[in-house]
């Protein structure tokens, strides 16, 4: 019997449960805090841009070339993160989510570090991500996990990129 407490990181998708809804609500409560915290608050999900849709809609379709994991308690989807298809010799991380309510327990860090192996089996010689300046407990976990500041690659305001060798 499993514990309702122990969260396991697996591949979506996969040989696992169904995780589609609860991945996609992830993604729609991810987007829709960003764009809050952006100061681009909007309802709900209909108000996000077109590429925001198309991945709560179709993460399948949207994240083809990549691999998702997604952090399960019990059948529960609690977290969630994309790591890109390697190009360049890198991946990056996007979309590192998890729910409110199970925050604090290790899940992003466990998403972290099978998103590292993952990078490191493929032959992945570095992994980047880029983060909100704002987001000042993602970017403390980020370098506790030898992530450094490095030169942006995106020219979004308020933007902070980051990058670690595997």
């Amino acid at each position: 019997m499993t514990d309702h407490d122990e969260v396991s990181v697996v591949r979506w998708p996969g040989r696992t449960p169904p995780v589609e809804d609860g991945l996609a609500a992830l993604l729609a409560a991810y987007h829709l805090r960003t764009e809050a915290e952006k100061g681009e608050s909007v309802a709900d999900v209909d108000g996000l841009p077109d590429r925001y849709r198309a991945e709560i809609s179709d993460p399948g379709i949207a994240f083809a070339d990549d691999v998702v994991l997604v952090a399960l308690r019990g059948s529960a989807t609690v977290g969630c993160l994309v790591v890109t298809a390697r190009a360049d010799g890198r991946s990056e991380i996007k979309r590192l989510w998890t729910d409110p309510d199970f925050r604090g327990r290790g899940i992003a860090s466990s998403l972290l570090g099978a998103a590292l192996a993952h990078a490191a089996e493929s032959g992945t010689g570095s992994v980047r991500l880029s983060v909100w300046k704002w987001r000042t407990g993602a970017i403390a976990l980020y370098e506790r996990l030898g992530f450094t500041v490095t030169e942006s690659w995106d020219d979004r305001d308020r933007l902070l990129c980051m990058e670690r060798a595997v």
